[in-house]
């Protein structure tokens, strides 16, 4: 099999919209990762997707937030009487809105494989994983539970994220993941640990959240893949600096590495059964000059055979044997296997908190704004020939 090339994909990132119809950059792609409106009601969703389907993007990616409330239609059927002034809506009409749009991919705790099959684009393809579900706080839709670990990482916490497939490349979420992206102004993280141990585990290329409005921004997480004793462990993490900061520039993330302020993104999308994606324009180097001494991420994975992860398999081990979020040799029953066999490309995991919306109700000084967060990125390009 031919190795794929690699193609530079724009990708526009949204989230917390609130009812409000933002100006929107040109790209290939459009995410919105949840809370387009207030309370959810019919017509709220009505003018969300109107505007949605109007903006000219070849793939729009869309997850509900937290509150969204009627498309989530078992919190609704509960709780439904506290919104809309007690006029009851109707969450299948809601939902339809959604999932009936010719243009609008609507994820809810699934994923999909999109090719962008127009001739003037790109031409590339990639599998997405979108939720709407967020740690509670208050009485709001698509909540659970998610208790803060403790130093030695003793308690259980959800297993939610577990049905984030592996070979996803880009995961949208509307909660964040645990202090990535989470913090506004200095305050305690507040995003979910069991998804900051999913990503470690998928390492997809770009993830992207919102929710936490303040933590608006983009952070570079290098994961540590070689730890023995430590699980689910990063190396470092690389702040974004907005380029858009009081200004009419893009606030660009460059993960191509083409402007030379900071190096490609060391992440192939690498996985078993699919080749590597290797681009003689794509230098996937791992140093970075704004980190200062930098974290060296070449080769973190040595020998992680097919041959060894079918051993694990067929001795019975598996992501409950104690092994999960372990790096290291493969051999040692420490190593989390599942994770890592053959997929030694994914290193690094670019995190986007795409809030619009700034500040939080009552918004005493007047509702204020953030811009779109447009991410370069390199995705494969599919072959005409894969259809036969």
């Amino acid at each position: 099999m031919a190795t794929p090339k690699l193609r530079k994909t724009r990708i526009v990132c949204i989230s917390d919209t609130h009812n409000c119809n933002v100006k929107l950059p040109a790209g290939d792609i459009l995410i919105h990762a949840g809370d387009l409106t207030n309370k959810g009601s019919i017509s709220e969703l009505s003018r969300a997707v109107k505007w949605l389907e109007e903006a000219d993007f070849e793939a729009k990616i869309v997850v509900a937030g937290n509150h969204d409330v009627t498309l989530d239609e078992d919190f609704y059927f509960h709780h439904g009487e506290s919104f809309h002034n007690k006029i009851k809506q109707n969450p299948a009409d809601c939902i339809n809105l959604l999932t009936s749009s010719p243009s609008i991919t609507y994820l809810c705790h699934d994923s999909a494989t999109i090719r962008l099959k127009s001739p003037t684009g790109p031409h590339t393809e990639f599998t997405v994983f979108g939720s709407p579900y967020s740690p509670r706080n208050g009485l709001w839709a698509f909540y659970y539970e998610a208790p803060t670990p403790d130093e030695d990482g003793g308690v259980d916490l959800t297993s939610l994220w577990e049905l984030i497939p592996l070979e996803a490349d880009i995961v949208v979420t509307h909660t964040p993941p645990r202090t990535h992206c989470d913090q506004p102004d200095g305050q305690r993280p507040a995003g979910c640990e069991a998804l900051r141990q999913a990503l470690w585990r998928v390492r997809p290329k770009l993830a992207v959240c919102g929710h936490i409005h303040d933590g608006r921004g983009a952070e570079r997480v290098l994961w540590d893949l070689k730890n023995k004793d430590t699980p689910y462990a990063e190396r470092a993490t690389i702040a974004w600096e907005d380029p858009g900061v009081g200004n009419n520039k893009m606030s660009l993330v460059d993960l191509t590495g083409k402007t030379g302020k900071m190096p490609a993104l060391a992440n192939d999308g690498s996985h078993p059964g699919r080749p590597s994606y290797d681009d003689d324009q794509q230098t996937a180097t791992t140093t970075s000059p704004s980190m200062g001494a930098s974290p060296d991420l070449s080769s973190q994975q040595d020998g992680l055979g097919s041959s060894v992860a079918a051993q694990k398999r067929g001795s019975g081990a598996s992501s409950n044997d104690g092994m999960v979020g372990y790096g290291g040799n493969p051999e040692s029953d420490e190593c989390d296997c599942e994770a890592l066999t053959g997929r030694s490309g994914r290193e690094e995991t670019c995190v986007v908190n795409a809030a619009i919306m700034k500040g939080s109700y009552p918004h005493s000084e007047g509702k204020l704004f953030s811009k779109p967060i447009v991410v370069d990125l390199y995705l494969p390009v599919w072959q005409e020939d894969d259809e036969a």
